[in-house]
């Protein structure tokens, strides 16, 4: 048996630019933390020929057969993403693979990717491929851009496969991951001042991404100003929080957020624009939706005197709160016992 799980992520500023449209051409950014809400994925030997994927997010399963390469069609995006990374280790193994998360798909908090982190690890371990964090999120991110499409940034790969608190810069010649330098205190503060609220509303990021990825090509316009605004934001929230100005961060949050709003149709609507209202007449200084937008989680900062206010405003919209904390371990296999040998050889 092998288990694995990665971490999702909350970002704090500069998400958007993580885009290749973007970052290729200008350099892109994104201030992120991992937190303690994982995707794990359990693998076990099936006894029969068959590779069979369960998952409890969407109660379904998909079996392929080993032996000639056909594939059961899904349209669930986990389930299909599962049969390609098994395919793109050529595990050519059968195999039951359990996935569940603790997060519900679609809220903006990166669990896609952290999914794509977690069975990259689960393969990479079975077939004795053996990869470094930074590789682990480079073959998430190309397996889910290239062989899936799917029209994404980089930021979830590397924010899973790491963990922490981190800044990572992208380019054309690759990311560099810089930890964020902040004393132990300001850590407990951050994590102590941070809400998180359920809006209940999931969203399909594709078309707010294809929508972005599409104007982010282009050379100027509403969302290229709007992403040069967000970097440039994005750096001075790094500095605010290594600085211990956390009052900054929650003010330069909201100007962040405001920016991003620009980035395309659908990123807020009338239930988030609402719910961040009254977050903010009840004492938070700022906040953002996670993620592309449209639903998901509502990120706050609120000293802890307001947070009560602002918890009971939120509830009276029908939000819910959950409570969270920072990680620092990323992608991990938990659990890793010797598989029987297979009585069938699939290499005939």
């Amino acid at each position: 048996m092998l288990i694995a799980r990665s971490p999702v992520r909350i970002s704090f500023g500069g998400g958007g630019t993580d885009l290749a449209a973007y970052y290729a051409r200008f350099g892109g950014m994104v201030v992120s933390a991992s937190i303690n809400k994982y995707i794990y994925a359990i693998v076990s030997k099936n006894f029969d020929t068959t590779f069979q994927v369960i998952s409890a997010d969407y109660r379904s399963s998909v079996l392929s057969l080993p032996t000639d390469g056909r594939t059961y069609s899904n349209d669930k995006l986990e389930m299909r993403l599962c049969q390609v990374i098994y395919e793109h280790f050529e595990t050519r193994m059968p195999l039951n693979v359990f996935i569940a998360s603790e997060v519900p798909p679609g809220t903006g908090l990166g669990s896609s990717s952290a999914m794509s982190v977690t069975l990259a690890n689960v393969f990479g371990a079975l077939t004795g491929q053996g990869m470094s964090k930074r590789q682990l999120a480079e073959t998430a991110y190309m397996i889910e851009t290239e062989r899936m499409e799917a029209p994404i940034g980089k930021q979830d790969q590397y924010a899973a496969a790491f963990g922490g608190l981190n800044c990572f810069e992208f380019s054309a010649d690759g990311v560099k991951v810089s930890p964020l330098m902040m004393s132990a205190t300001h850590v407990r503060s951050l994590e102590r001042r941070l809400m998180l609220f359920y809006t209940g509303a999931t969203r399909q990021a594709r078309e707010i991404l294809h929508e972005q990825r599409s104007q982010s090509e282009q050379q100027s316009g509403r969302t290229v100003d709007a992403l040069h605004e967000i970097k440039k934001l994005g750096w001075q929230i790094k500095e605010a929080i290594e600085g211990g100005h956390l009052d900054d961060f929650g003010r330069l949050l909201d100007a962040s957020w405001q920016q991003k709003k620009r980035l395309a149709s659908g990123v807020t609507n009338p239930l988030i624009d609402g719910a961040y209202e009254a977050a903010r007449q009840n004492g938070a200084i700022g906040g953002k939706i996670t993620g592309a937008g449209g639903g998901g989680f509502l990120m706050l900062y609120c000293h802890e005197e307001h947070q009560d206010a602002v918890r009971s405003a939120l509830e009276a919209l029908r939000l819910q709160q959950v409570r969270f904390a920072f990680e620092f371990e990323g992608s991990r296999v938990l659990l890793h016992t010797q598989m029987l040998q297979s009585p069938y050889n699939w290499s005939e």
